[in-house]
């Protein structure tokens, strides 16, 4: 299969890299490296540093690699960051998104986008949530990727095509970066090594739906092969786990004992978030299997080698 990844030098996108390389594809990386790093990628590997807003070079490049399936992974997804600069992060997450797709429904390519469960549906709904219900997004971020959904399944009605947004839970692993705001299982992880307390933002009792990276790549992969007329997927376990049990998690990795220091709660954060994967379980064949402590295990072991 032939195979473009935008944002292929990234955390998650790096990850997928090596599966899709692994199971013998060939992959093309689309990638401006702001935030990827360069030696993630293969040496069979194409790496094009390009940012996805630029519509030309985008085009050009899906047109010459003539991908059967794009992952669509490069975005704009700090939630502080989109609250800051709403236009930058409507830029990259709807204008990019549209960019992508209006080139692969062009050369009869499927996209595979990464799009958000934690930031999609709000506060103050059913838990674990399923994918009908309405988004209540609280910040930027979730509304942009929301959005980008639509242009997805607007180009499935029109078209016929078979594009597919994943709503991710939060996700965590090896390669995350331990020095964002975006990553806190990398962050505790990168100060217990470091013998330091971690800051909390707000009481810490506020909950997300924690997945490590290997499951990720699964439904991924399990979304790449899917041949049914689904369009949305939630990808979470069904399961809130808050700050304050990752610290535990995180101490127990690493031996530590550490303490966090509070702070005040962040603009454009909401308190609770579970993902109701059902459909993904029906359709995709997808489930996650790698529990929190386990998880949290190999990130740490990895971070510390």
């Amino acid at each position: 299969m032939r195979a473009l990844i935008t944002g292929g030098a990234g955390f998650i996108g790096s990850h997928l890299l090596d599966r899709l390389v692994a199971d013998g594809h060939t992959v093309t990386v689309i990638d401006d490296l702001s935030s990827g790093d360069r030696t993630r990628i293969p040496d069979q590997v194409t790496l094009h540093t390009v940012d996805v807003v630029d519509t030309a070079a985008v085009t050009a490049i899906i047109e010459q690699a003539r991908p059967e399936v794009i992952y669509h992974l490069a975005a704009q997804i700090s939630v502080r960051y989109s609250v800051t600069d709403p236009h930058r992060d409507a830029l990259v997450n709807i204008n990019g998104t549209l960019n992508v797709v209006a080139a692969a429904t062009a050369v009869g390519a499927r996209v595979i986008m990464a799009s958000t469960g934690g930031a999609m549906y709000g506060d103050g709904v059913q838990m674990p949530t399923p994918e009908t219900v309405l988004p209540q997004t609280q910040a930027p971020y979730g509304i942009s990727k929301y959005c980008a959904e639509q242009y997805l399944t607007l180009h499935n009605r029109l078209y016929g095509g078979r594009h597919i947004a994943l709503r991710l839970g939060n996700v965590f692993g090896p390669r995350q970066d331990p020095h964002g705001e975006a990553g806190v299982v990398a962050i505790f992880c990168g100060l217990a090594a470091a013998g330091k307390a971690p800051t909390v933002f707000g009481d810490g009792k506020q909950t997300r739906d924690y997945l490590y990276i290997a499951d990720i790549v699964d439904a991924f992969v399990a979304a790449g092969s899917y041949t049914g007329t689904t369009a949305v997927f939630n990808i979470g376990s069904g399961t809130g786990t808050s700050v304050l049990e990752l610290l535990d998690a995180v101490n127990a990795a690493a031996g530590t004992d550490l303490t966090p220091e509070f702070a005040p709660a962040r603009e454009g954060e909401w308190l609770h978030g579970a993902l109701d994967s059902t459909v993904a379980a029906s359709e995709l064949g997808w489930r996650a299997t790698i529990s929190i402590p386990d998880g949290i295990g190999r990130t740490y072991t990895e971070l510390t080698m």
